[in-house]
């Protein structure tokens, strides 16, 4: 068990269309290589009004705008085939101590249902510290034992400092910091779908990191969360705490294209993960060339929807564009 550092090796997978170059320009003598055009990938769930999904839509079912600007599908994939790269973030603060093995147990399940040769997975988990358990591998018999090695933290300060020192605050739930680290040091430099999913209540109590910091990092890394709320209202009240943690996970997954999922009896826990894994398998690849060029790392809000029927679109809210 170790922290995660600036010097995590990163597993590189091979996927098509991940942000790729479309078109360049031969350099005239001494100078550089420059893209002029990329790809940029959506990923998207198509759902009827009672929540049943539609997996047999056609690229031209689809409209796409980025900014308000309709932009031209390029690339097209049902049922995509594309790999997968996940993160299993598992929230072991002690407001999780009623349900942590169930959630191991489900977690699982959850990857033996999900998981083919080509994808990889690794298993992070955070309190009063981030702490990367396994790196990526497609091996179940160590994604086994690191979802295993998952114990509760009684709180306090940790023995040994992390990436991210606890804060003068205290507190043993550093979620956010979970969030910003998996994004920036594990899935940001993988190609292809990368997901992370979250096993928390979504209450965070002394990361450094703040939500907006936390969501921008995983937008920036093209990243879909999926949040598997099991939360134990009880702990909070018997602690006189107050609990926004529900709001928070909504905007995280929400906003990169995946969704919340609360879990309100633990024995649910295995049909939230069942939903996860059917709408996995059921993603839409769009790819489209934006019809701006610049490159200037502003925040591009994307909408998708079905020109006909009355569907919801989850997917992600927009992204950022590179930086020239």
């Amino acid at each position: 068990m170790r922290h995660i550092t600036c010097s995590l090796c990163i597993l590189l997978s091979a996927a098509p269309f991940a942000r790729a170059q479309e078109k360049q320009q031969l350099p005239a003598p001494g100078e550089t290589l420059k893209v002029t055009t990329a790809v940029v990938n959506v990923y998207a769930v198509v759902k009827q009004k009672n929540g049943r999904l539609v997996p047999n839509l056609n690229k031209d079912d689809f409209l796409l705008e980025e900014d308000k600007q309709p932009q031209v599908i390029r690339y097209f994939a049902r049922e995509t085939d594309t790999p997968l790269t996940m993160g299993i973030l598992v929230d072991t603060s002690p407001s999780q101590g009623r349900v942590l093995e169930v959630e191991k147990e489900e977690a699982k399940a959850f990857l033996r249902q999900v998981l083919r040769p080509k994808d990889l997975a690794s298993v992070l988990h955070f309190d009063v510290q981030v702490e990367l358990l396994q790196d990526f591998t497609a091996d179940l018999r160590l994604l086994d034992k690191a979802i295993d090695e998952n114990v509760i933290n009684g709180g306090g300060v940790g023995p040994t400092p992390g990436p991210f020192p606890t804060s003068d605050t205290g507190g043993a739930t550093h979620l956010y910091d979970g969030i910003y680290l998996s994004s920036r040091e594990l899935l940001k430099n993988e190609i292809g779908r990368k997901v992370l999913i979250l096993l928390t209540d979504g209450e965070d109590q002394g990361s450094k990191m703040k939500l907006e910091q936390a969501l921008e990092a995983a937008q920036q890394s093209d990243i879909i969360i999926y949040s598997v709320a099991i939360i134990d209202r009880s702990f909070y009240f018997g602690h006189t705490m107050g609990f926004s943690g529900d709001s928070a996970l909504r905007k995280l997954s929400e906003d990169t294209g995946g969704r919340v999922i609360e879990v309100n009896r633990v024995k649910d826990t295995g049909a939230a993960f069942e939903q996860i894994a059917n709408e996995l398998r059921t993603q839409y690849l769009l790819g489209y060339t934006p019809t701006n060029t610049k490159l200037d790392g502003a925040y591009r809000r994307i909408q998708v929807k079905v020109r006909q029927g009355d569907y919801k679109v989850q997917t992600r809210r927009g992204y950022y564009a590179p930086e020239g």
